[in-house]
């Protein structure tokens, strides 16, 4: 069952989502040639304390980060660690926040110096794709119209959408009801209403859409290594639009 938000419960989120928002906002700043993996894990550990708040990811089914960080042909999920950020890097950094009972969950795509103009491409498109499946969460619309959005947006300029992998449903956990595919046909699936909450985020891939699992049990790979780029909004559904939760806010 599809959870539908009070206007209370939805304030709350507008917090947790505006603190992970801000974080990741804060890290993506801070990707420069030279610094690692690890320390954007941790300067992402000490804004989300000063919040007075805790990382959604952290310890989450064992995951041993504060946030993903996904390098070239890493999809989701990466670990943080020793690799040192060169030019030419994408990287998807991924986060979420726990504050007062709700989960914001976000993620962006940044490019280091990046001159091919394929990933550059790759990039635009992956969040053009998350914009049109917003556009579509609204009331009245059908779920399958969000998965329906990325898809043709990102086949139409010639890329893949990972099948694996799917957005969801958030809010109290960080992991509701619905499964959100970033492919299928539209008009099918629940009816929308105001108040539903989700995380959507498209994950597109230069190359063919398969993936696989690294031996970590985490870092998901492109099975070709081909570039991906991720990118996710926590919205509500609203009547007429839907509203972005996780932006920053001051």
């Amino acid at each position: 069952m599809i959870k539908i938000k009070s206007a209370y419960e939805l304030e709350r989120m507008r917090v947790s989502c505006g603190m992970a928002a801000t974080v990741r906002d804060a890290v993506a700043k801070a990707i420069k040639p030279g610094v690692t993996t690890m320390e954007l894990d941790e300067y992402a550990q000490e804004l989300i304390a000063g919040m007075d708040a805790k990382s959604a990811f952290y310890g989450y089914r064992g995951f041993p980060g504060h946030i993903c960080v996904s390098t070239n042909d890493e999809v989701v999920h990466g670990i943080p660690g020793k690799r040192l950020i060169q030019m030419g890097d994408i990287l998807s950094v991924d986060f979420g926040v726990v504050y007062d009972g709700f989960v914001g969950d976000t993620a962006t795509t940044v490019m280091v110096g990046v001159s091919d103009p394929e990933v550059i491409r790759l990039v635009t498109v992956t969040e053009q794709a998350l914009q049109a499946a917003i556009d579509q969460a609204v009331a009245g619309r059908r779920l399958s119209d969000i998965s329906h959005a990325v898809e043709s947006v990102a086949v139409g300029a010639g890329f893949t959408v990972v099948r694996d992998f799917v957005g969801h449903g958030i809010g109290r956990s960080m992991h509701e009801e619905p499964q959100i595919p970033n492919f299928g046909a539209p008009g099918r699936g629940p009816k929308l209403k105001a108040g539903m909450t989700f995380a959507l985020e498209p994950m597109v891939n230069l190359g063919s859409e398969e993936v696989e699992v690294m031996s970590d049990g985490w870092t998901v790979l492109t099975k070709d290594r081909k570039v991906s780029a991720h990118f996710e909004h926590t919205v509500a559904v609203g009547q007429e639009k839907a509203e972005i939760l996780t932006i920053a806010r001051k």
